[in-house]
Formats: C-alpha cells, sequence, structure tokens
C-alpha cells in the first residue's frame, strides 16, 4: 500500500472536514501562545514569582524539554488511542494547564505546569498533523499542510509575539494564559462536532520505557546546556559540565537499547530509509535554527537596542507573518494545482532568508520599523517557501504506519536546531557586548581630543537647555558612556544577524551535498537487491 493510497478519500463530507481542519488550527494556535509567553512576559513573570533568573529558567526549560518527549510519546499513543480523541484530550489537558497557571504564583507549580503543556502541546502537534495525512488524499495535501502551519509555525513567530506584548502593556502575563482556554475550547467543541477519524493504520506497539527514559534523560539535559550554557559560560560551570555528560551518557543508552530492540525501540528509524524524509530532516535542522534564531535576535535588537515596548516588539514580525502566510498559501496553489514539486521552492526560501538576515546586519541605533522592515518582509517571504516544501518533501513518501513517527522526529530536528541556534547566537552576544565595550572603552581614553570635544559640547547643550554646569558635565560623561554602550551592543546584535545569514553560505553547500550523498546511497541500495538490473 502507497503512502498516498492509505490516506482516506471516502472520509467525512466536505463540511465536517473543514471543521476537523479547523479545530486542528485552533489547538495549534494553544500552543503557540504556550510556546511563546516567555519571550517577551520574562520580567513581568520573575517580578510576580519572586524568581531568581536562574529559578526563572526551568519554566523554560521545563515547557522545551517536556515538548521533545511529548513528540517521542505520541506517536505511540496514536498507536493506541484514536487520533481525534487523543488530539481533543491534549487540547484540553492544554487548556486546563494554562487555566491553572492563572491561578498560581508559586514557581515550583508553575515549573509542573508547563511541564504539562509541552508534553500537550507536542501531543497536539503531532496528532493533528498526522490526522491531516492519513485522512485526506494526497492530492489536497499542500493547501491543508499550509493551513496547518498558519497555526504551529506562523503563529509562534509572529503574530503570538504581538498579541502577548500588547496583553502585557495593557494588562499582565496571567491574561496570555487565560487566553488559552477558551481557545482550547473553540477547539474541542470543533473536534467534538466533527465525524471520527477513520484512518489509524499504525499498528499498535509497546512502549519501550527503559528507552523513554534515557531518550527523556537526554532531552533534559541537553534542554538545559542549550538554553543555560550562555548563562553559566558553558563549561566554565560544574554544572553545564555534569549536564552534558548525563546527556551523553543518555543518548548512548538509548542509542543502545535502540539497537539492541531494533523495530520493538521507542523511534521508528525506518523513516531514514525513504530518502526524501533524510534529506528533509536535515534541511529542518538548518531552518529550525534560522527561524527560532532570527525570531529570537529581532525582537531582543528592538527592546534592547532600539527601546521599543513588547507591543512595538511584536508589531515588527507581523508584516514578516502576513509575507509568511500569503507565501504559504501561493506555494501550496502551485503545488496543488498547477504541479509544483516541492523542492522547487527550497533554493528560493533559502536564499531570501539569507539575504534578509544579511540586509539586517547593517541596523543601527537609528533605526526604526520602516528601516527593517524589507528585510523582516523578505524574511516572511523565504520562511513560506521554505518550510511547506520541507513538510511535503519529508511526509509524501513516508509509509501510512510511520507517519506519526515522522513528524514526532522532524519536529524534534527542528526543535533541535533552534535551540542550538539560539544558543550560538545568545553566546556570540554576550561574548560580543564585553569584548566591544573593551575595545571601544580603550579607544576613549581620558585626555583624547575626541572624547573632551564630544563632552564638552554635550554639556554645552545641556547648559543651554538650564542644567547647572557642574551637573551637566557629569550627565554630558554618563551621555558618552551609554553612547558607547549602545554602540558595543549595536555591533553585537549586527554580529549576531550575519550569523544566521552565514549559516545558509555553509548550510546550503552541505545540503546539495548532502541531497547528492543520499541519492548515490538509495542508488547503490537499489542495485544491490536481488533480481536488480544494471
Amino acid at each position: 500500500m502507497t503512502a498516498a493510497g492509505a490516506r482516506i478519500d471516502v472520509g467525512a463530507p466536505v463540511a465536517t472536514g473543514r471543521i476537523l481542519v479547523a479545530g486542528i488550527v485552533l489547538a495549534c494556535l494553544t500552543e503557540a501562545i504556550a510556546s511563546t509567553i516567555l519571550a517577551l512576559g520574562r520580567a513581568d513573570i520573575i517580578g510576580d514569582t519572586y524568581a531568581t533568573p536562574d529559578e526563572f529558567a526551568w519554566l523554560d526549560v521545563g515547557y522545551t524539554a517536556f515538548k521533545l518527549i511529548g513528540f517521542v510519546f505520541a506517536p505511540w499513543l496514536l498507536t493506541r488511542v484514536d487520533p481525534r480523541r487523543l488530539l481533543l484530550i491534549a487540547t484540553l489537558v492544554m487548556g486546563a494547564a494554562c487555566a491553572a497557571a492563572v491561578a498560581t504564583a508559586v514557581l515550583d507549580v508553575l515549573v509542573v505546569l508547563r511541564a504539562v503543556q509541552g508534553l500537550a502541546g507536542a501531543t497536539l502537534l503531532v496528532s493533528g498533523q498526522t490526522i491531516l495525512f492519513w485522512n485526506f488524499p494526497a492530492s489536497r495535501q499542500p493547501i491543508l499542510q499550509a493551513v496547518f502551519a498558519m497555526g504551529s509555525v506562523v503563529a509562534p513567530a509572529t503574530a503570538a509575539p504581538f498579541l502577548e506584548g500588547w496583553l502585557i502593556d495593557n494588562h499582565d502575563w496571567t491574561w496570555i494564559f487565560f487566553m488559552v482556554l477558551p481557545l482550547s475550547l473553540g477547539a474541542a467543541g470543533l473536534l467534538i462536532v466533527a465525524d471520527p477519524t477513520p484512518a489509524r493504520p499504525a499498528p499498535p506497539r509497546r512502549l519501550d520505557w527503559i528507552g523513554l527514559g534515557a531518550f527523556g534523560a537526554a532531552l533534559l539535559s541537553a534542554t538545559y546546556v542549550l538554553t543555560q550554557g550562555s548563562r553559566w559560560d558553558w563549561l566554565e560551570a560544574s554544572r553545564i559540565g555534569w549536564m552534558s555528560a548525563i546527556a551523553i551518557a543518555a543518548l548512548l543508552l538509548f542509542a543502545f537499547r535502540q539497537f539492541r530492540v531494533g523495530d520493538e525501540g521507542l523511534l521508528d528509524l525506518s523513516t531514514f530509509q525513504t530518502e526524501d524524509f533524510a534529506f528533509a530532516f536535515f534541511v529542518s535542522f538548518v531552518a529550525g535554527a534560522a527561524l527560532f534564531g532570527s525570531a529570537f535576535v529581532i525582537p531582543a535588537f528592538a527592546v534592547s537596542v532600539l527601546g521599543f515596548s513588547p507591543t512595538e516588539a511584536g508589531e515588527l514580525l507581523l508584516p514578516s507573518g502576513a509575507c509568511f502566510l500569503a507565501t504559504l498559501l501561493f506555494a501550496a496553489y502551485m503545488m496543488q494545482a498547477r504541479g509544483l514539486p516541492p523542492v522547487a521552492t527550497v533554493p528560493f526560501g533559502v536564499l531570501s532568508i539569507m539575504v534578509a538576515m544579511w540586509m539586517l546586519s547593517g541596523s543601527n541605533g537609528e533605526s526604526g520599523a520602516a528601516d527593517m522592515m524589507p528585510a523582516i518582509l523578505l524574511r516572511g517571504f523565504g520562511l513560506g517557501f521554505l518550510f511547506l516544501s520541507i513538510t511535503l518533501i519529508a511526509f509524501s513518501k513516508l509509509p501510512p504506519a510511520s507517519v506519526a513517527f515522522g513528524i514526532g522526529i522532524f519536529n524534534i530536528g527542528r526543535q533541535l536546531g533552534g535551540l542550538i541556534g539560539i544558543a550560538v547566537l545568545q553566546t556570540s552576544i554576550d561574548h560580543d557586548l564585553v569584548y566591544n565595550q573593551t575595545v571601544l572603552g580603550a579607544a576613549i581614553q581620558t585626555g583624547s581630543p575626541a572624547l573632551a570635544e564630544r563632552i564638552a559640547a554635550t554639556t554645552d547643550l545641556l547648559v543651554s537647555r538650564g542644567v547647572e554646569a557642574s551637573a551637566a558635565a557629569k550627565t554630558a560623561t554618563a551621555m558618552v558612556g551609554r553612547a558607547v554602550g549602545g554602540q558595543g551592543a549595536v555591533i553585537a546584535f549586527d554580529t549576531a544577524f550575519n550569523l544566521v545569514a552565514l549559516l545558509f553560505v555553509f548550510g546550503a553547500p552541505m545540503i546539495i551535498a548532502f541531497k547528492i550523498f543520499l541519492a548515490k546511497t538509495t542508488a547503490s541500495r537499489r542495485s544491490d537487491r536481488p533480481g536488480a538490473t544494471t
């Protein structure tokens, strides 16, 4: 049976099919909001919970680690539970966990709730996308996957930060969690109304508890290392060294266990025998670093250097989301109605993101939203072309029984790529801030004519506006110091933008080389089969 043939062409009527898709997208929106709350709500949550930055970090670590664990646990659940029922349960659990987070400011409780949210979020993402592949024909997948990406990729990268920034500026962080509840209830209502999903081609399989424990320990430790490594200067701190050792040891144990039990292992590694999936997984790892890395560095630059409020920082990415969405729908139309092969848009996506980040590297402390907008729009254009293509490439040729496992593995790759990308950018920014301050500070030593002239001019300006001479001199010196610090931050962020661009400069040849390697490996494997002709 082929992957396309296993999908149900005679499933729910069109009306209930649309209701099902709407319920899936609405469920994904709950995860989009929950996953991005810490990006802009950090200061407010720390203030209300009286947590130190290191204690607060566990909110992020707990959510991300259990989301990664959920990506390997959810495919097994789909072999045991009806997909629509599992999606419904995960959506309601997400809503309940977010509602509970509104009612408490106890940090330990919030950490547990964030872990529950991460597990539920991964489950609803995997089950929702699996339903689309299992229950709709291959001919409709381009537009369906574009619609799914609206809730799973576009919303957390663009719309959610704006909404959360507005809520923080006008209300408080608890409103972000609170608004997940009505969304989850709405999604649950749509899923209940929709017809049952008849297809579940994955046969039941036993859960490898040992493998899950080892892989979970590896993911939890790796998440802590990647999110907190820069904070502790990486291996300079013993805790990072120990967590790295635990991650490596647990990963080796998992690999041994997976090899020993074979087909009964936690992951269905047969997905990598499909050339297109292996290629798309590699591309998604690189693309994840670009997506999450750029989504981290652009708002950070806007808030810390340009002085944007959370709402303004969120607004900065909104036009990019509109461009992202428009490109997704255009690419879906070209693939579904015109037969454009998905791989055809990958070069456009890679080139657009690379050029966009290079353009952003020219930003300075005087830049505004209008100056950055062409590059931000180009970034959205590139992401729209890239993510739909690699999704269709990854799953279109997978056997139906392997689709859910492939989705889980694919998401792990993208998420880990994003964590590594953010860790590299954060480390670069932290180190460059210190280095730039040192270099720029050394260049304006006391006695420098240029420094004396700048301070004198600033002092005269302040005096002319009514400031006393002694106070004006001190204020002028402080203003020059802040200007030096600001310039150092600009240089640090410009370097970070260039790093994202360079990711594709080096990544593109690697992607091409990997594609050639896979093609040769596949050809060799086919020629070695019994009865193969030369």
